[in-house]
């Protein structure tokens, strides 16, 4: 005799798991092509992320090249009196240029290192005034100079509110003063007080190497190639006013002697470092690339050295480099 309904409920049993594991593994098949597609389109998107960056980064090297090549133009065609609309020289004080490259864009510009203060050889009040006009204050800014000023010399001697070797050594990561001349800005940020931001500058302000050469010569600094906060700190008697009267100058010809600086500012220069108008053939060239739909990304910056009427060599190449904001332009 047979008990309730057995066969019925254990068929009914084992329909109920079959319905359940079915359920199950659709579960699971769901979670693995849920997954699938979402490493696919990660993996999309990189692509295109790679893409897109290597396109900038090729666009870039292409304006470098043309700021090479509009260098070596520059040294065939400046003293030339005629020169045709649309083949005029690039200007060396940092503006960007745009061109164009198949569908992709670049924006380069040009340095000449003559209108930068050599960190080597800069007096100290200059260096003083150049940092105060990047926004640094009260005692950072003793700080910082008296602590580059250690950094360089030959001695042992701290100043006021300098460093030498005793304080670096005593940092998590001991190091020693180096006591000699910098080869490179980036020696600035083993400085005491020195910081990325300052050195590099941020999207929305330049920084000191902007400013600052290893390649310089003593003997002055370009006022055809100086910025606005070089020029205010070489001398005392250029202020804000003054040196925009100088750059906008420079728009149309550039400067052929200073006594057409004291004719504009009205006074005789008191020059903490001669202001000169002479160009030298060392630039920094900044590039950077991008396609119509997409806004720069990280570029190039390179110094070159020309050497003769058709050869260069690089003194300094560095990628990526970040773009100021206020050196953006609509090609």
């Amino acid at each position: 005799m047979l008990m309730g309904n057995g066969p019925v409920s254990f068929i009914s049993n084992q329909k109920g798991i079959a319905l359940l594991t079915v359920l199950w593994v659709l579960i699971i098949l769901m979670v693995i092509v849920f997954s699938f597609s979402f490493l696919v389109k990660t993996e999309i998107l990189a692509t295109s992320s790679f893409k897109g960056e290597t396109e900038n980064r090729f666009l870039a090297e292409a304006g470098l090249e043309r700021g090479i090549m509009e260098l070596f133009y520059r040294k065939q065609n400046f003293n030339n009196k005629v020169i045709l609309e649309g083949l005029e020289v690039w200007k060396i004080d940092g503006r960007p240029n745009s061109g164009q490259i198949g569908s992709g864009n670049y924006l380069a510009s040009i340095v000449d290192e003559s209108g930068k203060l050599n960190i080597n050889t800069v007096p100290e009040l200059v260096l003083r005034k150049l940092i105060s006009n990047l926004g640094v204050e009260g005692e950072l800014v003793d700080t910082i100079v008296d602590s580059i000023m250690d950094w360089k010399d030959k001695d042992d001697l701290v100043r006021l509110h300098g460093a030498e070797s005793d304080y670096y050594q005593s940092l998590p990561q001991p190091y020693k003063a180096k006591n000699a001349d910098f080869d490179t800005l980036e020696e600035l940020l083993l400085v005491k007080g020195v910081t990325r931001e300052l050195l590099f500058g941020t999207g929305e302000k330049k920084g000191l190497i902007d400013f600052l050469t290893v390649y310089g010569t003593s003997g002055g600094v370009n006022v055809n190639a100086a910025s606005k906060e070089v020029l205010m700190a070489v001398s005392p008697g250029i202020d804000s006013t003054g040196a925009d009267q100088l750059l906008q100058y420079r728009e149309n010809q550039e400067i052929k002697n200073i006594a057409e600086v004291e004719g504009m500012i009205g006074q005789k220069l008191l020059q903490l470092i001669p202001l000169n108008t002479t160009s030298s053939d060392i630039f920094t060239i900044e590039a950077f690339g991008f396609k119509k739909d997409r806004k720069p990304g990280a570029g190039i910056r390179a110094i070159v050295s020309l050497q003769g009427t058709n050869k260069f060599k690089y003194l300094y190449f560095k990628t990526p480099v970040f773009q100021k904001k206020e050196a953006a332009v609509s090609p």
